[in-house]
């Protein structure tokens, strides 16, 4: 009984972290959450978001509740109705599409000129630079120069790969040190 008690409290303590998932269409958010969550919560199929989807999994000290927004055009505008009650938003480049990093850099910029956003300047921004593992991605570095990131609020960009996992614990990692690091001030 005690055990059981134990792990009770435990999991009542877990600090919760809602998190905005945004990228361009195909970038690969939803396969990326899918990667992120428990295996036996994994989905076999992952399918393009239509809206948005919304997935919950525990990692370390953080029970994560994750918005993954569609990319696809039509549907960005919907985007901003999360930004008030985001702790950290994640933002997927397709590494290997550099033609519509230029679209993806300017979603990011009309993103950062929200007025929501612009009032929270120590939220902490994710980027997962996804397909590195293909001959034709650009370098995490050069994905970061390609997005024109700055000093100006906290970010980390992680290479990554969706199908496979690889690169994903690092960037939840970062991120997790950053809520946590937030909601105890």
């Amino acid at each position: 009984f005690c055990i059981k008690f134990k792990c009770a409290y435990r999991q009542l303590k877990k600090k919760e972290a809602r998190i905005l998932c945004v990228g361009l269409d195909n970038s690969g958010k939803s396969t990326i959450i899918n990667q992120l969550k428990p295996v036996r919560s994994r989905n076999v199929e992952v399918v393009p978001t239509v809206g948005f989807c919304v997935e919950q999994f525990n990692a370390g000290a953080l029970s994560f509740t994750v918005f993954d927004m569609s990319g696809q055009g039509r549907y960005r505008s919907l985007w901003e109705h999360y930004y008030n009650s985001c702790d950290a938003i994640i933002f997927v480049v397709d590494s290997t599409d550099r033609i519509r990093m230029t679209v993806a850099k300017e979603e990011l910029n009309q993103l950062l000129r929200h007025k929501q956003i612009v009032q929270k300047r120590s939220l902490p921004f994710l980027f997962f630079s996804n397909k590195s593992d293909l001959r034709q991605s650009v370098s995490a570095v050069k994905c970061a120069q390609l997005m024109g990131l700055d000093a100006g609020r906290p970010w980390h960009i992680c290479p990554c790969n969706a199908l496979t996992g690889e690169g994903l614990n690092e960037g939840l990692g970062w991120l997790s040190d950053q809520i946590i690091t937030l909601k105890s001030k």
